[in-house]
Formats: structure tokens, sequence, C-alpha cells
């Protein structure tokens, strides 16, 4: 007879970002998008869920080995309705990574569908050199 396994569903909080030293310029409340690394010898994977963001409103940029997220979300309300009760908050994406010198930053490739973005962090081809050795 098979045993029945029951399975414990969490639900868990958006977290908004935190205020940090430097003030956003869009008045609109900002979260942290939570993600999923996945690693091969050859790339990392980073998928982030940012509901309501498509490629138009996504800004990747990599300075200094920190790459940084920004995902801006337009609210779209249906017309002639005023909200009435919201149980989603809605509001921008920000999240920042830290690079090892193992990534190759010329080939990073980024993609969004439905509200999920896809990096592709190809890793530096490891490569080896023979040095001389002289007898002198």
């Amino acid at each position: 007879m098979a045993e029945s396994k029951e399975i414990e569903v969490q639900e868990a909080e958006k977290q908004e970002l935190a205020e940090s030293g430097a003030e956003r310029t869009r008045a609109q409340r900002a979260f942290v998008p939570r993600v999923d690394i996945y690693e091969t010898n050859e790339a990392i994977a980073v998928i982030a869920d940012m509901p309501g963001v498509d490629a138009g409103s996504v800004d990747i940029t990599l300075e200094q080995n920190v790459l940084t997220i920004n995902g801006y979300v337009n609210e779209k309300r249906p017309e002639g309705y005023t909200l009435a009760y919201a149980e989603y908050r809605t509001g921008d994406f920000v999240r920042s990574f830290t690079l090892s010198n193992q990534i190759d930053q010329d080939r990073i490739e980024a993609g969004v569908k439905d509200g999920v973005l896809r990096l592709h962090l190809p890793k530096i081809k490891p490569t080896s050199k023979k040095i001389a050795v002289s007898g002198s």
C-alpha cells in the first residue's frame, strides 16, 4: 500500500527593497525579485520572477563586476473602475549580484517572457599554457 505524504505549503510574502544610500527616482515601491540560480561547468543561469515586466521595461547594467537588474512595472487598472480592495501589491523590481572573475562578461545574454527574466552567464573557458624552462 502506498504511503501518503503531506506537503506543507508556505506563503511567501514579497520582500520589499530596503532603503539604501541611493534614492530611487520613481515614487513607486520596489521589490526584490525571487530568483533561482543554476550552474553547469559552462555557465550560470539566473531565473528571476518579475510579474508585470516585459523586455521593454527591464534595465540590466554591469559595472565593476556588479550586475544590477531593474524591472519597471506600470500598473494597469481597468478603465472606469476604482480599486476597492487589493491583496497583490505591485511595484518595480531591483536586485544586484556580484560576479566572479569566472564569468565572461562580454557574452552575458538576457531574455524576458511572461514576467520571467532569464540570464545566461557563460563562464570563461580555462586555458592552460606550457611554460618553457631554460637551463641557464
